[in-house]
């Protein structure tokens, strides 16, 4: 409190009401959760919240400027204190159905129901930094219900489908990419792997930072997100031998252009040694899928199959949580690690073993 008087006016219709109207004021300035009325907008507020996010990362706030974008497009200059639970409930449902319209003039197609959710959160989020800030007596978005989760099953690929598309990535310029997708790197962990990550006397590989896509032609580069996602793994002789030959190759390429060559040691680059951002690698993984003949999947499903590679071939799940870089053995077992068909059909016929008539 600063000691200074505020005086509030409002007009009522009867004597009454202004009496109620005071007990409520009295009641909440007693308890120290009278809020005046304010000029801050909703725009305010969202820029002010995020502004406060020091120590977030950059596809954080990204992530959740994102998410806010529609509520700032369609009551940005609305007064913060005047939104609504019902203005909240009916854009939901307009991105939820398609078409809202960006500040660019772009037509939005249908919000999943994890984007719904993430807006929903960094609703809640902003307004609850609103109320902690007394410009908002409570938050309108507390009581949302969020969007069931939509359930879908991870894509893998089989053994077999790996090795279609390691034969292609044997004839491709990029091939050792797609070695280390498929053996268990994250896309930002291979968008950020240095030559100098890679000791091949020594036969290991050291996940030291990450390089992540922060909107649209921006990209960022930090450290590991967790302790465990920073990890050096053992190479076998396969995967030795490929980083070998594409190392190699870089040299080659260094050599040849001179000075046209950037040398930035980055493992996932151009021919003139430009580092490819991670989008670029997202585009060029549907490229050799292609090339290979099998059905696409997500680069990040490339990790999905090596864990589940792993978990057929009887590895632990605690050594498949290391290796790629979980800190619950847990997340591995929920997320990572299916059964595929072939497996379920051997798992039919060895319990058809068993449970059958004499």
């Amino acid at each position: 409190m600063t000691g200074t008087r505020r005086q509030v006016r409002r007009r009522f219709k009867t004597e009454r009401e202004a009496r109620e109207e005071l007990g409520k004021v009295s009641d909440q300035a007693a308890m120290e959760t009278f809020v005046p009325r304010k000029a801050v907008t909703v725009e305010d507020m969202c820029a002010d919240w995020l502004a406060s996010l020091h120590h977030a990362r950059a596809t954080t706030l990204n992530a959740l400027t994102y998410a806010l974008a529609p509520l700032r497009e369609r009551h940005g200059t609305m007064p913060v204190q005047k939104l609504t639970r019902p203005d909240l409930d009916r854009l939901l449902k307009d991105l939820r159905d398609g078409g809202t319209v960006t500040a660019k003039g772009h037509t939005r197609r249908k919000w999943s129901p994890r984007s719904l959710n993430k807006a929903v959160d960094a609703w809640r989020s902003m307004l609850d930094y609103g109320v902690e800030r007394r410009e908002l007596a409570h938050n309108v978005a507390a009581a949302i219900k969020k969007a069931p989760k939509a359930h879908s099953e991870m894509a893998t690929y089989t053994p077999d489908e790996i090795g279609r598309v390691l034969r292609a990535a044997d004839d491709d310029r990029n091939g050792h990419l797609w070695y280390l997708a498929l053996s268990g790197l994250r896309r930002a962990e291979i968008a950020g792997l240095r030559w100098s990550d890679i000791d091949l006397d020594a036969r290991t590989l050291s996940i030291a930072r990450n390089r992540v896509q922060a909107g649209a032609g921006n990209v960022v580069e930090n450290d590991p997100k967790t302790r465990s996602s920073r990890r050096t793994l053992p190479l076998d002789d396969g995967l030795a031998a490929v980083l070998r030959r594409a190392s190699a190759r870089y040299a080659q390429e260094r050599l040849a252009l001179g000075a046209g060559h950037c040398d930035s040691g980055y493992v996932a680059v151009s021919t003139t040694g430009e580092p490819y951002t991670p989008d670029a690698l997202t585009r060029k993984w549907g490229s050799i899928c292609k090339a290979a003949k099998v059905p696409p999947i997500r680069l990040h499903d490339a990790r999905h199959s090596c864990g589940t590679a792993m978990h057929l071939r009887g590895v632990p799940v605690a050594v498949i949580a290391k290796w790629l870089g979980h800190a619950n053995p847990s997340i591995t077992t929920s997320l990572y690690v299916h059964s595929q068909d072939d497996a379920l059909k051997a798992a039919a016929v060895s319990l058809g073993g068993i449970i059958k008539s004499t």
